[in-house]
């Protein structure tokens, strides 16, 4: 079994290496504008042409069942479409029932319309018009990845957007690093080679690196990529692996650039971004005037504001992972967690919901899939995100481009999200109903994760009712982190967090919620109310 295990990790970073290759070698659009502008003009048609050879030609394709319990035909479709739109087309089925929930997709709970079962699993909705060649996403340490190896044309599609935003941020003049996880995630070996297509070499990587005993292969591997790359040609930046829990050579880097005159562009995942404000702030350190271009996670108002205070600006980026990026922010929009929605590649609507297991609504986004080359075609894919639609203000690059909708107040409110790292929420609750009595005691009322906003960082309080006894709240710690590892993407999880000592065990009772429910999982929101009390107790 472990020589299985292995010999899977190898065979996946054999792809991978194969495909940095092809990403290097894979030239930018000439034009692309006119790319992305060709897209724009002909969503409608190419959605419904890539709907009529997928789905309606295949009578086992899920959708097609959907449809078929919808009561609607191609032609009915087709039509609703041109007479009413795309988005209100789309609105009309999911009130039909052709819509598709983050489990559903995922396999972990069946798909039921009108009491019929459809099988599915995830494959049934990969792209059966877009064989993918380009595999440098990660697998993760154990279960399956819902990603799908992307086409040349996807990724082609993709670096038209950075283009855009290249202009946008005026990225020729400045300098630019970048505070990106190693292996298992790829955010750190795909940019520096894009950057270069645009003329732009990062100056430093800088990553939370974990230990040899946990990590070592994955820094191994990580660096022997490094050097494909620059034997392919790409001036790849030195990496340095940063102290636990300790952002400041990277503030120290750009204050010294600061002192010289340069202004520093970063890209990274939101949390660290903002870890590397407040060491300079702490340390009073003049890194004003940097820009921080984050990912992985909502860049909410308070993570903003530790930027502001340091005299810097940050700016969030918005992925779904079954989708690619779905927005951005430019330089002039106003607000922290706001980002301009390309719907050339995405359509996307609301509809006000219960989130799982509480009372709060929330606007729950759906997202259609228009590229014909995209990795999965889905249509009303609900991942588990809030979000709120609304016409943009400003006159920047993407809205003079026509990416008009801005989506605002971003988050998860089914998965984990902290420090650029993505966990299901049912993964989770597996841990804290069954892992966590099974192992220490008590029920599954007794343990409740709180995912909460702590000014520079998003924590993650696990709260532990004192009544199943005394139980040393380190000995907790260790247990949930190493039931955090077992999932898919826990290693790079589990990294994160302790690097970032992020976890943190509060031996008291669960909050009870106003309606009186000790719900197990609480996900940050913008109207999260959960606090830490003193008491608590952190990872060392």
């Amino acid at each position: 079994m472990r020589f299985s295990l292995v010999f899977s990790e190898a065979a996946h970073y054999f792809r991978m290496a194969r495909g940095l290759r092809e990403m290097i070698r894979l030239p930018l659009a000439s034009d692309p504008e006119a790319v992305l502008r060709e897209q724009m003009e002909n969503r409608a048609g190419r959605f419904l042409g890539a709907l009529r050879q997928i789905v309606f030609a295949n009578p086992q394709h899920p959708y097609f069942k959907m449809f078929e319990e919808a009561q609607c035909s191609f032609d009915d479709l087709n039509h609703l479409v041109l007479s009413r739109g795309l988005e209100p087309a789309l609105e009309a089925l999911r009130q039909a029932g052709v819509w598709l929930s983050h489990d559903e997709f995922k396999g972990k709970e069946p798909i039921v319309r009108n009491g019929r079962h459809i099988a599915a699993d995830t494959a049934s909705f990969q792209n059966p018009l877009a064989p993918g060649v380009l595999e440098i996403c990660s697998s993760g340490s154990s279960g399956a990845s819902t990603q799908a190896p992307a086409s040349l044309l996807f990724r082609a599609h993709r670096n038209c957007y950075e283009s855009l935003t290249f202009r946008e941020f005026d990225r020729a003049n400045w300098r630019w690093i970048t505070l990106s996880p190693i292996l298992p995630a790829p955010w750190g070996l795909s940019r520096p080679v894009l950057a270069h297509k645009l003329g732009v070499k990062a100056e430093h990587w800088y990553a939370a690196g974990g230990h040899l005993r946990d990590s070592g292969h994955y820094r191994a591997v990580t660096r022997f990529l490094v050097a494909e790359a620059r034997w392919l040609g790409v001036p790849m930046p030195p990496l340095s692996f940063l102290p636990p829990n300790d952002f400041t050579p990277a503030a120290e880097d750009i204050a010294r650039a600061r002192s010289r005159g340069r202004r520093t562009f970063v890209t990274g995942v939101a949390g660290s971004c903002v870890r590397v404000a407040a060491a300079a702030l702490e340390r009073g350190l003049d890194i004003s005037g940097t820009r921080f271009y984050t990912a992985g996670e909502a860049l909410t108002d308070a993570k903003a504001e530790v930027v502001r205070r340091a005299g810097a600006e940050a700016f969030a980026t918005y992925w779904v992972s079954e989708l690619g990026q779905v927005g951005a922010s430019c330089s002039q929009i106003g607000g922290a967690n706001r980002v301009h929605l390309f719907h050339d590649a995405v359509a996307a609507i609301t509809h006000r919901r219960k989130a799982p297991g509480t009372d709060v609504e929330v606007d729950s986004m759906l997202f259609t899939s228009l590229l014909p080359f995209a990795p999965f075609f889905v249509i009303n894919l609900e991942p588990g995100d809030h979000g709120v639609l609304r016409p943009a203000s400003c006159n920047c690059e993407f809205s003079r481009f026509g990416f008009t909708a801005v989506i605002s107040d971003i988050y998860s409110y089914t998965k984990l999200t902290g420090h650029g790292t993505t966990l299901v929420g049912t993964d989770i609750l597996r841990i804290l109903e069954e892992a966590l009595p099974a192992r220490f005691g008590g029920s599954p009322g007794d343990y409740q994760l709180v995912e909460q906003e702590a000014g520079t960082e998003t924590r993650m309080v696990l709260r532990v009712n004192p009544q199943i006894g005394k139980v040393p709240a380190a000995e907790i710690r260790d247990f949930f982190l190493s039931e955090i590892r077992k999932l898919f993407g826990g290693a790079l999880t589990s990294r994160t967090w302790i690097h970032a000592a992020s976890v943190e065990v509060l031996l008291e009772a669960p909050i009870i919620g106003r309606t009186g429910k000790i719900l197990p999982l609480h996900l940050l929101g913008p109207d999260h109310a959960a606090r830490v009390r003193p008491g608590v107790v952190h990872a060392p």
